[in-house]
Parts: C-alpha cells; sequence; structure tokens
C-alpha cells in the first residue's frame, strides 16, 4: 500500500458521499418546473458544470460533464496503475465524443464535446475526421483498433465491444459488468434492431461471451449459451421488448456491488472501482430525474 492509494481511496469515498442520491433524484424528478429541478441539481456537487436556467439537454450533458470532472480528479489522486484503470473506464467519455462526431457529420446539431485531456486516447485526431471511413482508420491506428466496419452503427458497436475487451482484461473486479453489458447490448443489435454484425465484432463477442453464442435463434437460447458472468442479465427475457427490463437490472447490480467495494476500510484499486460505478449509476439517476421533472411526473419510478 502506497500514500497514492490511501489518498485516492479516501478521495473516492469522499466523492461518493456527496453524490446526489436516491432522494434529491426523487426530489428533482417532482420539482413543479424544469427550471426548479435544474436549479436544485445545480446546489449539488453536479453544480460544478450545471447551471440555473440550463435546458434539459444542457443539464443532462452537464451532470456527464460533472461526472467525467470527478473521475480526472479521481484519477490524479492515484498511483500510475489505478489512474490507469480509471482511464479505461472513463473510455465511455471519448466513445460518446465520437457519436456526437458521427450525428455532426450527417449535418444534425450535436451535443458539446468532453473535454477529456489525459482520460483520452485518440480523440485529438479523431474530432479532426471528416468523414466514417477516416473515423474508421483513425481508429484502426489506435488503441481502439477497427470497428470492423465505417457506417455509423459499425462504428459504435465496434467501440463499445473494444472498450469491454479491455475493461474485461484490465479489471478483472468489473468483468462480470463488462461481459453482462456485451451480452445486453449485442441482444438488442441482433434481436431488436436486426443488425448484422461485422467479422471484427464477432471476434470480439466470441472473446467476451465465447464461441457459439451468436449462433443462437432466440434471446433465449443466447442467455443458455452465455458464460455465468453474464447469463444474469438476460434472465427471464423472452421478448427483445423486454431487454429494458436487463438493462435496469444491470444497473441496480451495478451500483449495489459498487457500494460493497466502498464498504471496509481497505485502500486499493475496489473503493475507486466502486466509487465509478456509483457516482455513474447516480448521474444516470439525476439525468432521468431531470426528464420526469420536464414531464411532469412525481418521481416515484426513480429506483
Amino acid at each position: 500500500m502506497t500514500a497514492a492509494w490511501v489518498a485516492g481511496s479516501t478521495r473516492a469515498r469522499a466523492l461518493v458521499r456527496r453524490r446526489a442520491g436516491l432522494a434529491t433524484a426523487r426530489r428533482i424528478a417532482a420539482c413543479d418546473s424544469l427550471d426548479e429541478a435544474v436549479a436544485v441539481l445545480a446546489d449539488t456537487s453536479y453544480g460544478h458544470d450545471v447551471r440555473r436556467g440550463q435546458s434539459l439537454p444542457e443539464a443532462q450533458w452537464a451532470a456527464l460533464a460533472t461526472l467525467l470532472w470527478h473521475l480526472r480528479v479521481l484519477a490524479g489522486w492515484l498511483p500510475q496503475e489505478g489512474g490507469q484503470i480509471v482511464r479505461i473506464l472513463a473510455r465511455w467519455f471519448e466513445l460518446a465524443n465520437v457519436d456526437e462526431l458521427m450525428y455532426r457529420l450527417t449535418g444534425r446539431q450535436d451535443e458539446p464535446e468532453f473535454a477529456l485531456d489525459s482520460m483520452g486516447t485518440v480523440w485529438p485526431r479523431l474530432r479532426q475526421c471528416t468523414s466514417l471511413a477516416e473515423i474508421r482508420a483513425t481508429l484502426t491506428a489506435s488503441p481502439w483498433g477497427d470497428p470492423g466496419g465505417d457506417s455509423r452503427r459499425d462504428i459504435q458497436l465496434g467501440m463499445r465491444l473494444a472498450w469491454a475487451v479491455r475493461v474485461a482484461d484490465a479489471v478483472p473486479s468489473a468483468r462480470s459488468w463488462a461481459l453482462s453489458a456485451t451480452a445486453l447490448l449485442v441482444a438488442r443489435a441482433c434481436y431488436s434492431e436486426g443488425h448484422d454484425l461485422s467479422a471484427g465484432a464477432r471476434d470480439r463477442c466470441r472473446i467476451l461471451l465465447g464461441t457459439g453464442t451468436l449462433d443462437a435463434s432466440s434471446i433465449t437460447e443466447m442467455a443458455e449459451r452465455l458464460p455465468s458472468a453474464a447469463r444474469w442479465a438476460l434472465r427471464d427475457i423472452k421478448d427483445p421488448r423486454e431487454l429494458w427490463r436487463g438493462e435496469e437490472r444491470w444497473w441496480k447490480r451495478v451500483e449495489e456491488e459498487g457500494r460493497g467495494l466502498l464498504t471496509g476500510s481497505g485502500f486499493s484499486i475496489g473503493p475507486v472501482l466502486g466509487a465509478a460505478a456509483v457516482l455513474t449509476a447516480d448521474a444516470r439517476r439525476v439525468r432521468a430525474a431531470l426528464e420526469l421533472a420536464a414531464r411532469g411526473s412525481n418521481g416515484d419510478e426513480l429506483t
């Protein structure tokens, strides 16, 4: 144990104590207006980026920007190997930036990019791309690897699968999260969207989920072929329209296991990973609370 691990683990627990939490999220969702909801959120730790008067998309984006800021702070307190693990977990933000870049290339209005700095891998080069083919070529020459195609959906799936492979390999404690998330992603792509996976995507699926999984003719059969670390996410789901249940189950389990990693007095990667999981689930919840407030809901459905 080093001083950096002690400092990082202590910081991780402190960040979690400052999260909004379920009670505050429900209070946000029950606000009489979006302006009131945003004002409540701005008075929490999300006030780093959330500002009074923001629109729904702006406030939801700002909640994620605050999460990224917290992960950057956490990585800075850790020794090199711990900081690298946080950066691997934070690669979602580079993935999100690429999603928005691809929207921009179609002429659609995009959200602001996340400020990655040391948390990124190849974003400075990606942001200069002017076509999907160029994005694919840039990814292929980077740690992301070839996404397997140059359509928008191929790039999205390829990056997500590459991220899952990296997390499963580099963060053993998060392996079950990566495998089960992959199972949900592939089930939605294959059985809900009818998307044919590229050869590269299929190879990454085999690495994560084993051979034969992609040959299943239904979600039920796919679940039976999954490794035990991933099977729970698709349990009792037979219809693609029910995949949202598996996704909600995934988030609940990740948050619960994250809280478990935060318990005890250890100073290691456990509390750091737990903090990343709990803070991410919290950001997702407050984004949902903002949307419910905009709709005029009372927020009782938040869990």
